[in-house]
């Protein structure tokens, strides 16, 4: 019988002794907003109170895409003083995916972009569609993939390739993010569904003991970077609200091209003053 949790844009159901949550928005791909991330959130900590339950699958409703990352009419609304309010969730989501007593599995088809591929990143597995395409596109749109991509893709795929991915917005197909180690498994669209339960089946067959305590060994290196994933919610949220980011943002709503130079010439143009006044001594306090 089915175990069900009522949500507004998540579904959630147990079902075999698997917890399968869905990220309920296909008509925006699958992008996240604060709410999602709350429901998302507790439908993970759910999973806690059923220790019956042997692993959760985490995927997107449609055809889509996983999830294309977080929804820019939600993140335009964020600036500095009320960051918190994203970043926090952001990392209790991520937190609460990396702390659960089993193990978490990404199920991705379509798109898995930006916060979206993150969420991917959290989880313990990620096996994917042939459809599947896997980028991190923050340059591209004023964000800051700082909420484990920095942390975790290098660590992954190595330094060079990390920052070719996300310095040059690079995105790899399934069959090219398995061959790098960027996921664990790619299958025919028509067979994903199957393989991922068959995945869980044999999960039910081992110690459910031994996948808590192996869990948490594995993470434990991935864990101490967690100060660097405190660094980064400070370094987002400088970004969030500020001309540049909304100037990328606002672009791809539009389906325009970012104009995102017009920043580093303001830049340069102080840049110029202040070595003018430098080099002629005008940064000396006035006499008298």
């Amino acid at each position: 019988m089915a175990i069900t949790r009522d949500y507004k844009e998540i579904l959630f159901e147990v079902r075999e002794d698997t917890a399968w949550i869905t990220i309920n928005r296909p008509d925006v791909r699958n992008a996240f907003r604060e709410q999602t991330l709350d429901e998302l959130t507790d439908a993970v900590k759910a999973t806690r109170e059923d220790p019956s339950i042997v692993c959760a699958v985490i995927t997107g409703a449609g055809d889509k895409a996983f999830s294309a990352g977080g929804d820019f009419h939600a993140m335009m609304k964020l600036n500095r003083a009320n960051a918190v309010m994203w970043n926090d969730r952001m990392l209790g989501l991520a937190m609460a995916i990396r702390g659960a007593p089993i193990p978490v599995i990404a199920m991705v088809h379509g798109a898995c972009m930006g916060g979206g591929h993150e969420l991917a990143l959290w989880c313990d597995l990620v096996i994917s569609a042939e459809d599947g395409v896997f980028g991190q596109t923050g340059a591209k749109v004023g964000a800051c993939p700082t909420v484990g991509a920095t942390q975790y893709i290098p660590r992954l795929i190595g330094d060079r390739l990390a920052k070719e991915m996300i310095f040059l917005c690079r995105t790899f197909p399934a069959e090219e993010a398995v061959r790098i180690g960027l996921i664990n498994r790619v299958v025919a669209k028509a067979d994903l569904q199957s393989e991922t339960e068959e995945w869980c089946r044999r999960i039910k067959g081992f110690s459910g003991q031994t996948l808590r305590a192996t869990k948490k060994s594995l993470n434990h290196e991935g864990d101490e970077l967690y100060a660097s994933w405190q660094e980064g919610m400070e370094l987002l949220a400088e970004i969030w609200g500020s001309e540049e980011s909304l100037e990328g943002m606002n672009a791809f709503m539009e389906k325009r091209a970012p104009n995102f130079h017009k920043f580093r010439l303001a830049r340069k143009d102080k840049m110029d003053t202040y070595m003018d006044d430098f080099n002629n001594d005008r940064n000396q306090r006035p006499s008298g």
